[in-house]
C-alpha cells in the first residue's frame, strides 16, 4: 500500500468518525426532547427520590401584601425586604434534615426574584434590589444543598390575555428566555435538580410549549427534573382544561396505573397539597408508550405559601410526621412550605417546629 492508499484510508477513518459522533449526537440532543420509556425509575428519577424531603419556599410581591395569588397591578414599590437572610434560609433547610429547597423565582403575577432584562416586574425594579435567585444558589454551593426553582407557566402581568391564541409565541419565547436567565445565574454556583412548574390549567396544554421547556432545561442541566402541577389527566379526556371539572378527577387517590400524563413531557408528578395515594401508583402512559413517575407531596407548615401577619397556626409536631411518613414512603418525596417574612428572614416559629421535627425523625 503507497503513502496516498494511506492517507486516504486514514481520512475515509476520520470521516467515518465524524459521521458517526454527529449521529451519536444527534439521537442524544433528540433524546433530551422527552424521557425515555421505563417501568423503572432513571438515574436521575432515583436521585431525586433518595432526596426525599426538602423545603418550599415562597417570597415575593405577595410577602407584603398578605395575598397568595395577585394579579401584576401590585407596584414594584411595594417589594422592600429589610434583607435577603439567604444564609438563613439554606441553613435552616440544612439544620432540618432537609436535601435540597425549592425556590419560587415567579408566581402567578409575574413578579422575577431575578434580574431579568425581558421584564422591569423584578427585583432590579425595586428598592431592595438583591438577586434573590443568585444568592440562594450562592449558598446552596456554600452549604452543600441542592437547588429547585418553582416558575409560574401562567403570568397575569406579562400574559393577561390567555383567551388570545395570536400571544402564545411571544409568551412561549418569553417563558423560555426565563429559563435560560434562570440557569445562566444558577450555573455559576450549582446544578438544579428541579424545575417545579404551576399555572398550566390557565390554557389547553396544547398552547405550552411543553417539549421546548423539557429540552431547553435538559439540555443544559439533563440532571433536572421537570415537573407540572396537575400532572394526570382523565382516561376518557387527557387534554381537557376545564379546572374546575378536571380537578375534582385527578386527585392521588383517583390516579390509576396506565392514567394518560396530562402534561408531556414530564419526569413527576404533582398536585399540591395533596399526599399519594396507598397503593399509588407509579406508570402513565402517553401516546400508548409507558413512563415511571414519583408523586412529590408539597405542603405548608402553617396555613399560607407566603408570609401573612395573620398566619400563626401549625401543624403539629404529631401532625407533620404523619405526613412525613405518608409523603416518603413509596419512593415518594415530601416539600413542607416555610416561608421568609418581610424582613426576609426565616420565621421563628417555623425553625423551632423544624428543629424539633427532625429530632422526632431522627434525620
Amino acid at each position: 500500500m503507497n503513502i496516498l492508499s494511506i492517507r486516504l484510508l486514514l481520512i475515509n477513518i476520520v470521516c467515518i468518525f465524524f459521521l458517526f459522533a454527529c449521529s451519536s449526537a444527534t439521537k442524544q440532543m433528540a433524546n433530551l426532547s422527552e424521557p425515555a420509556p421505563s417501568k423503572v425509575p432513571s438515574k436521575y428519577q432515583k436521585e431525586q427520590i433518595d432526596r426525599k424531603y426538602g423545603m418550599f419556599i415562597h417570597f415575593g410581591i405577595n410577602t407584603f401584601h398578605n395575598e397568595e395569588w395577585t394579579d401584576g397591578s401590585l407596584p414594584v414599590s411595594s417589594y422592600n425586604p429589610t434583607t435577603i437572610d439567604a444564609k438563613q434560609w439554606v441553613e435552616t433547610a440544612k439544620n432540618a434534615g432537609m436535601k435540597y429547597i425549592i425556590l419560587v423565582s415567579k408566581h402567578h403575577e409575574g413578579f422575577c426574584l431575578w434580574d431579568s432584562k425581558y421584564t422591569e416586574y423584578d427585583v432590579a425594579s425595586s428598592p431592595n434590589k438583591t438577586n434573590v435567585v443568585e444568592a440562594v444558589a450562592k449558598e446552596c454551593q456554600k452549604q452543600g444543598i441542592s437547588l429547585g426553582l418553582y416558575y409560574s407557566l401562567w403570568d397575569r402581568k406579562q400574559n393577561p390575555d390567555v383567551k388570545n391564541v395570536s400571544l402564545d409565541s411571544a409568551y412561549n419565547q418569553y417563558m423560555i428566555n426565563h429559563l435560560n436567565e434562570l440557569m445562566d445565574i444558577t450555573s455559576k454556583y450549582t446544578k438544579v435538580v428541579e424545575f417545579w412548574f404551576d399555572g398550566s390549567w390557565a390554557k389547553p396544554g396544547y398552547r405550552w410549549p411543553f417539549q421546548e421547556i423539557y429540552k431547553t432545561i435538559k439540555s443544559r442541566e439533563p440532571q433536572c427534573q421537570i415537573g407540572i402541577n396537575w400532572s394526570i389527566g382523565k382516561p376518557d379526556s387527557p387534554d381537557d382544561k376545564d379546572w374546575t371539572f378536571n380537578k375534582e378527577q385527578i386527585y392521588p387517590e383517583k390516579q390509576k396505573e396506565n392514567d394518560p400524563i396530562r402534561y408531556f413531557p414530564s419526569d413527576f408528578r404533582l398536585g399540591d397539597p395533596y399526599l399519594p395515594a396507598n397503593p399509588d401508583p407509579k406508570l402513565f402512559t402517553y401516546e400508548g408508550k409507558t413512563y415511571y413517575m414519583p408523586w412529590e407531596s408539597t405542603v405548608c407548615m402553617s396555613g399560607k405559601w407566603f408570609y401573612h401577619t395573620e398566619d400563626t397556626t401549625y401543624k403539629s409536631i404529631d401532625e407533620l410526621i404523619d405526613l412525613y411518613n405518608i409523603a416518603t414512603a413509596q419512593d415518594n418525596i415530601l416539600i413542607l412550605n416555610a416561608p421568609p417574612n418581610r424582613e426576609g428572614k426565616m420565621r421563628d416559629k417555623d425553625i423551632e417546629i423544624l428543629v424539633a421535627l427532625k429530632e422526632r425523625l431522627k434525620l
